[in-house]
This record gives structure tokens, sequence and C-alpha cells, in this order.
């Protein structure tokens, strides 16, 4: 008996259109011991919950007798950006530096030991900062204050010149990140355009000798893994400052100080532009096969995909294998699902039900994350969410909380929040894929043909006839359309 799907695409969640690094806690829960400084934070049970821009920087930079606990460096320094330029905050970072150093320049032979001990502080927090965020030092502007502090901070050191190599290395390090960051813009995907030729739709002779991805791959297991070293080779060049785009982009009072300056997150749209190519995929494979046995044999075969895929903890291509076959081109096809085993359909669409917010793939994301913390393997480790949903989750902790208090003072409570989901990304993205490379299949699901809608409606109409007068009605118009486009 015919089981329909379920209309998730309805309610399929859109990626907005551009959306071991941290300690053990993202707390903050201890506030040092700031002397003389800003005392505007403002703590609640331990934890720092809001505090003025200017007491937040004084906050990151040490001092003699403190170094920013590593949750708070990322967290700030993820979230500033927001309210301020990253050269702009490297200056006045290094106004606090100078300032620190003029205090510490006594001559005394104790004085000169803590000038050393002060500036290997700073160059800890600068290392931090250029290995975590090396996009932050792209333009000229910052790696002139980066120089500029560097400069400074040679000179408490010029007897053994241990500081400067230091420095050197690092600036080392990040000129050779930015560069592959930069190779890596250059040399991304070309985004796959949909088939529209009437000769490869329009199924008028027989297709016996078109290549399909059961004749490259008939392994389920197999194609799950090809897809999942897809999915950790794409996120594995998104960046927590790609992410903080998402936040960044929305109008703020602060945020024409940095709007202009943004840099566009291609990372982003070729991880979006692949979840959809998937899907579409999915969707030309299953409507382009002109027998009715083979056709449920395809739909069959990416329902066991995507239980791999789950089983391996890639949500991501999963929720793109389910999202294809749900498309209205594939889920009309009631002969062709008449024939097709649903159990296991029934219990993927299950983990994925949109009711409640997904709290079903919730819970199974969470016990993905539970598994991969005590993993003693890369294949037991991998956790990778669906990346529409995640990007979503986001934007709705920055719509819900407003950046500012009605004091004035930034609601760092929000940020906390924000860098603690970011910083769980980036250690899923950071496993390594424990499966061998195919080039063979991998270069199918990149380069294959993927039909556009129309052309799937009218793929699917050759293989099942419409049904009623308005599908009818669409078919003829589709057809005409098309062949006169040709």
């Amino acid at each position: 008996m015919y089981t329909s799907p379920r209309k998730m695409r309805e309610t399929m969640p859109q990626t907005p259109i551009f959306s071991t690094m941290l300690g053990s806690s993202c707390s903050g829960q201890v506030q040092p011991d700031m002397g003389d400084r800003c005392v505007d934070p403002v703590y609640q049970d331990g934890n720092l919950v809001s505090g003025s821009l200017e007491a937040l920087i004084e906050r990151l930079v040490p001092t003699m007798d403190y170094y920013p606990d590593r949750t708070y460096i990322f967290t700030f320094l993820l979230s500033s950006r927001v309210f301020i330029h990253p050269h702009e905050l490297l200056a006045k970072v290094g106004q606090i530096c100078i300032k620190q150093k003029q205090q510490l320049e006594t001559g005394t032979e104790a004085e000169k030991a803590k000038l050393k001990s002060f500036a290997a502080k700073i160059i800890q927090l600068l290392k931090e900062w250029t290995e975590t965020f090396p996009y932050d030092f792209q333009d000229e502007k910052s790696m002139k204050e980066l120089k500029e502090i560097a400069h400074r901070i040679t000179q408490c050191d010029e007897e053994n010149g241990t500081v400067k190599k230091i420095i050197s290395q690092m600036t080392q390090n990040l000129l050779m990140a930015l560069s592959a960051r930069s190779q890596y813009q250059e040399i991304r995907e070309k985004f796959r355009q949909p088939v529209t030729d009437k000769g490869t739709i329009l199924k008028t002779k027989p297709q016996s000798t078109q290549k399909d991805i059961l004749s490259v791959c008939c392994d389920p297991l197999i194609l799950a893994q090809q897809l999942t070293y897809i999915e950790l080779e794409r996120v594995s060049n998104i960046y927590p400052e790609d992410l903080m785009q998402i936040v960044s982009h929305m109008d703020s009072l602060d945020n024409h100080k940095c709007r202009g300056d943004v840099t566009k997150t291609y990372n982003l749209e070729a991880y979006d532009n692949w979840f959809n190519c998937l899907s579409m995929l999915v969707a030309t494979e299953i409507c382009r096969v002109v027998k009715k046995k083979q056709r449920t044999r395809m739909v069959e075969f990416f329902i066991d995909v995507a239980r791999e895929c789950f089983n391996i903890g890639n949500f991501n291509s999963m929720m793109a294998i389910i999202s294809g076959m749900n498309l209205s081109p594939v889920a009309r096809l009631k002969k062709t699902w008449s024939k097709v085993k649903t159990a296991k359909f029934d219990v993927l669409e299950h983990h994925m039900d949109p009711s409640s917010n997904f709290c079903n793939y919730r819970t199974a994301l969470q016990g993905a994350a539970q598994r991969s913390q005590t993993a003693n393997s890369n294949r037991e480790k991998i956790v990778i969410p669906v990346f529409n949903l995640f990007i979503k989750d986001i934007y709705f902790l920055h719509k819900i909380h407003t950046n500012r208090l009605p004091n004035g003072q930034i609601n760092f409570k929000k940020f906390w929040e924000i860098s603690r989901q970011i910083h769980d990304f980036l250690t899923w993205k950071q496993v390594e894929c424990p499966f061998e490379k195919d080039k063979k299949i991998q270069s199918y699901l990149l380069t294959a043909p993927i039909y556009s809608e129309e052309a799937l409606f009218i793929a699917s109409f050759e293989s099942e006839g419409p049904e009623n007068h308005m599908e009818k009605d669409s078919w003829k118009t589709l057809r005409t359309t098309l062949l006169n486009r040709a």
C-alpha cells in the first residue's frame, strides 16, 4: 500500500543568505584582580554577564599578575567584531600595553624581569589571536597595528632576542594561514548549474547507456562514507569569524563601524550550495530513471544511504537526502512509492521530524556529541550537524537577545552562549576523516548533472503521467516552455 512521504520540505530550515580550543568552561567564573583598572563588568553568581566595551577590552589584556581565561579570549575576540573592527581593537590593545610597559620601565633589575614576564604574556595573547582568528589580520591596518605592538614588545628583550624570534615565527605562521585561506577561496568549487537542455531531460529515447549513481557505487555504506569525507572537507574551511557574520551582518548601533569591511563568506555559501546540490542530485537520480522497478531500487538505495549517514553521525547529508526525496517531483511518484519498503524511511523522517523545533534530531545530535567526547577512534568522533539548523540556532540566539542592555553595556551573557555553540562546531570540524577517499565516487557526487526544479517535474511526469487536471496543465506548460527555450 502506498505511503506518501512527509511534507518536510514545507518546514525545512533555510540557510540565511550571506549563516579542544577552549577550556572546560565558558562561564568565565574567575573575576581577575584588576587593581585600578575599570571595574564596570557585571557578574552574577561569579559569571561575567555584561560590561562596557572599554572594560571588556581591559579584561582581555594581560597584566603582570593576570592572564585572561582562554574561554574569555575566544568569546571576546569572536564577539568584538560586532562592535569594533579588528584593527581598531588591536590599536586599543596596543595602547594599554604601552601604558603598562611604561609603568614597568623603571630601570631596576627586578622591574626588567617583570617587563620580560609581561612581554611574554602579551606575545601569548597575540599568538592565540593570530592562530584562532587569522583573518582578522587580512588588511593592512590590522597588520600595521600587530607589527607596532610587536616592535614595542621586542624592546623588552633586546639582549637575547628570544621575543623577537617568537614574534617572527608567529608572523610567518599567520601569513601562511592567510595564504592558505586565500588559495581556497580562489579555487572554491564552481557552483553547478541545473541542466535544462531538452535532449538531456526529455526521455524520448532509451537511456540504458546513461551512467547513474548505482553504476558508480552500489554500496550504501561506502557512499555514506564518501559523503562524510566531502562534508568534513568542507566544514574544515569554515571559520568562527565566518559564523559570526550571522550576527555582525545584523543592524546594531555599532555595526556601521565594521559592516563595510565584512568579508564575503564564500565558505558558508559553498557549504550551503553543497547541501542543495546533494538534495537535487538525489531527486535527479530518482526522477530520470525510466523503469519503475529500477526507480524503486534507486529510492530504497538512497534510504539506505541516509540511514548509514545517520549511523556515522553525518546528519547534514542525511537531511539533504531526505529533503531530495521529499521534493514534489519525487513525492508525487505514487506508483514508485507503493513498491518501496517505507519502514526505514519512516524511521529517518521520525528523526528529522520538524515538530517541537526538531526535538528528535536534537536528541540524536546530543547522543552523537556525547559519543564523540568519549570516543577512542576518529570513526566514533564524527558529528556533522544539519548546517541549516545550526545557522538558524545562532541567528535566533542573536534575534532573541539584544547586543546591549538598557544601561548601554554589552550583553556578554548572549555572546557566551553563541561562543559555546560555535566552539562545539569547531571541535567537531577538527575530526580527521577515517575514510579513504574514492576519487571516482566523489567526482560523480560533485560533478554529475543535476536537474532544475522544472526539469525534475518534466522527468517526473514522464516517469508517471499527471493524475489530475492541475498536474496535466503543469506538465503541458513545462514541456512547451522547455521546447520553446531550446
